[in-house]
């Protein structure tokens, strides 16, 4: 199974639009655009197909955990 694969089944699984990846991505500050967004859903032997790189899947898992959780809290410094 191939990082397109996994980025299909949880665009489908979250029911997620092109505008959402977009928007989670950019919690994580990562900038994509919609056209570069479709080259990783095309079929593998499209010309336009481009693989998902671990980079881009790494910072969708990141994004993808704010956007449903919400972000981390601050960790407060203990004072003794």
């Amino acid at each position: 199974m191939t990082n397109n694969d996994i980025f299909k089944k949880l665009r489908v699984a979250h029911k997620l639009r092109d505008e959402d990846i977009v928007k989670i991505l950019e919690l994580v500050d990562f900038r994509i655009t919609k056209s570069e967004l479709n080259a990783f859903f095309r079929r593998e032997d499209h010309p336009k197909y481009m693989e998902c790189g671990d980079q881009i899947l790494r910072n969708f898992l990141n994004g993808l955990i704010i956007h449903l959780r919400g972000p981390m809290p601050k960790k407060q410094k203990k004072t003794s």
